[in-house]
């Protein structure tokens, strides 16, 4: 399986980090070594000293697919769960700074913790108004729905299978919304969608 990220997805995550709108998905990887097992911590890396969180909804692709039609593509994920998207964030200033590739901010080990838990699509009633949050230590800090994507989930999948081949059994993360911010170790994540408790990572 692979992972596939949506980067600045949200437009008030955009404006704060400074970045530039795109006209078209970003698109980057992890490797199925970025992926959190059940139940365990993530280890809080010894090259960088500025992790950021970012919690995003994650599909799930359920078949194969690649050039597919947007009015076809909710055929192509049968449940959402969520996300973390961890990243150096001081890897990744000094790589965009130097025009390079962010992978090492973006795609190390234990840098996509995963809720075990994906609920069905079927029991969303509006795909385009889904509410998800983020807790650091019981404090909201993050606080998301599908409706503010600059790419909602049906262009998504379009734009990356024309490039892409989708396989099932792949993730797709699909952007974070505003409120981004370092963890420190000790740290005690939890990330709910509709409500529902779905995600808990401690930072060890």
């Amino acid at each position: 399986m692979k992972i596939i990220c949506i980067g600045r997805n949200y437009a008030d995550h955009i404006a704060e980090l400074h970045n530039e709108t795109p006209a078209a998905p970003v698109i980057f990887l992890k490797p199925e070594t970025a992926l959190v097992q059940r139940g365990q911590p993530f280890f809080y890396p010894d090259f960088s000293t500025d992790i950021h969180y970012e919690l995003e909804l994650v599909l799930r692709i359920s078949k194969n697919g690649r050039h597919i039609d947007a009015a076809f593509a909710h055929t192509y994920f049968d449940a959402i769960g969520l996300g973390l998207d961890f990243t150096a964030r001081d890897l990744q200033n000094d790589l965009k700074k130097k025009g390079l590739p962010w992978e090492l901010a973006k795609a190390f080990d234990g840098s996509a913790p995963v809720s075990p838990t994906f609920r069905p699509v079927a029991e969303f009633a509006n795909l385009a108004n889904i509410n998800f949050h983020l807790e650091v230590n019981g404090e909201t800090r993050q606080t998301g729905n599908s409706s503010l994507m600059l790419h909602p989930f049906a262009q998504i999948i379009s734009f990356v299978s024309r490039y892409i081949t989708l396989k099932q059994g792949d993730l797709l993360f699909t952007g974070t919304p505003a409120g981004v911010g370092p963890v420190q170790v000790g740290d005690q994540l939890m990330g709910y969608l509709e409500g529902e408790k779905l995600l808990e990572v401690a930072v060890k």
